[in-house]
């Protein structure tokens, strides 16, 4: 599924429907007990960062969601019935947060209280005035501080329908959204022929949240996850790192707008050579990870390529259909002006992540609480992070083309690098939001191109 922002996922003209939680449910929500289960440490440090950034002024859309195809003349009741039986499969999206003082306070709706309401739109005959339609709704409803956040829609043709669905950050992450697809397919598909979908029940992320933050808890500021943490943050001048390179960005500017890059890497073959040349080190993670410090090493001449990567938290099978926000991160540190070839990046690469992936298991959020440091967060970003992901695994992967399918991030303010490689089975696809300045500009195409050459050329080159 290739990463991109509604602006850029061949949105076309057509009627449009949408769907939000149906106002007896969002009653029925309001009165609500709150649920003793707690936010994930994730999803509390997502929401306050929103909040934080939206009491200095500044409103930063932070939803992500998914696009796809529907063949053939669209029957929207059984539309509606797929996207309810698929709602009602993951309980986080019936959950929600309200404050109680300072604190954070879960309630979650039953299965049978949640209904969705139809809405007709109306016509859009020009596919860019409806792609940023489709934007200022997302904003407005998949919005972290605002409960139902979530937002389902079809733009209707007599050929078909396109199904554009999507949701505040904090109850889906990227696998979640690669589901999307087979999922809702399969759903539709049955309600249109009439017949039950026999689906195994999927693993509650709102049970992850509250067993992966009891475990949390359970660490203090002596633990050895803690003092890892804080020497990696004392070696990066007190704070997260930045992509080191030159960014554009004077010092203590407000918020900039961002601007996405996103765009094929190689083809298939190429893709399949440069894993199998990485695969004795690790796998094509370790050869990404490998090039980008290579790479910004020439571009801004850090000896340090200092990052933090993301992992999945899905450490057990009955998470693995789960949709949440399963996603921890490691910190490592590779000593690039010591590595100047390649195969010594990736074997300095490969003792970083074989050294530190572990703590991934440990909410980062709940690491600065107990560090003690002020890490107020003034951007929706923590920290620069290079992403990389193989779906080709995925059920219904082989058909993304086919119907269109992508995953949609919003592109508005920030001033870090947020870079993900998609392995697909086309080959390898690029995306990154960047601050949108001449200067990150210029560097940003710099280390695309670069890293393009490297995936190319590296296979051919000696392994020792």
């Amino acid at each position: 599924m290739r990463i991109t922002d509604i602006q850029r996922c061949e949105v076309r003209p057509g009627r449009l429907v949408e769907w939000t939680l149906s106002p007896a449910t969002v009653a029925t929500a309001a009165a609500l007990p709150e649920d003793s289960r707690p936010p994930a440490y994730i999803q509390e440090s997502h929401i306050r960062t929103a909040r934080s950034v939206r009491e200095d002024g500044l409103f930063v859309p932070t939803w992500i969601g998914t696009a796809f195809d529907l063949p053939g003349p669209a029957d929207l009741d059984a539309l509606q019935h797929a996207l309810r039986a698929w709602t009602l499969r993951h309980e986080t999206l019936r959950s929600g947060f309200r404050w109680d003082g300072e604190e954070m306070r879960r309630f979650t709706l039953d299965a049978d209280a949640v209904s969705l309401h139809r809405e007709e739109i109306g016509d859009f005959p020009d596919g860019t005035r409806l792609a940023r339609h489709l934007q200022d709704r997302f904003d407005a409803v998949a919005d972290a501080l605002r409960w139902p956040n979530l937002i389902y829609t079809a733009v209707v043709r007599d050929d078909g329908a396109s199904v554009y669905l999507a949701f505040d950050h904090s109850n889906v992450d990227a696998y979640s959204l690669y589901r999307i697809p087979a999922e809702i397919h399969e759903l539709y598909a049955a309600a249109v022929e009439g017949r039950p979908v026999e689906q195994p029940p999927a693993g509650s992320y709102v049970d992850f949240c509250e067993a992966e933050r009891a475990d949390a808890d359970r660490i203090d500021g002596t633990s050895d996850v803690v003092a890892r943490w804080r020497e990696f943050i004392h070696r990066c001048d007190g704070r997260l790192p930045n992509f080191p390179v030159d960014l554009g960005l004077a010092p203590g500017g407000g918020l900039p707008t961002q601007n996405l890059m996103r765009e094929p890497l190689v083809d298939a073959e190429a893709a399949a050579a440069f894993e199998a040349y990485c695969r004795p080190f690790g796998g094509a993670l370790v050869g990404i990870l490998a090039a980008t410090a290579l790479i910004v090493h020439e571009i801004g001449g850090e000896p340090v390529y200092r990052t933090v990567v993301p992992f999945h938290t899905r450490v057990k099978s009955r998470w693995s259909d789960s949709v949440g926000w399963y996603v921890g991160g490691a910190p490592i540190e590779v000593p690039v002006a010591e590595t100047p070839d390649f195969p010594g990046a990736l074997r300095a690469v490969r003792a970083a992540l074989h050294a530190n992936r572990p703590l991934a298991r440990m909410p980062l959020a709940r690491v600065l609480r107990l560090l003690g440091a002020d890490f107020r967060p003034t951007s929706p970003d923590l920290y620069s992070i290079v992403s990389y992901a193989d779906a080709r695994d995925i059920p219904g992967s082989r058909r993304w083309a086919e119907l269109n399918a992508y995953g949609l991030m919003r592109v508005s303010y920030g001033d870090q690098v947020c870079a993900w490689v998609t392995r697909l089975h086309e080959g390898l696809w690029f995306a990154s939001r960047y601050p949108d300045t001449d200067v990150a500009h210029k560097n940003m195409r710099l280390y695309v191109d670069r890293l393009r050459d490297m995936i190319a050329e590296v296979p051919a080159g000696p392994r020792s």
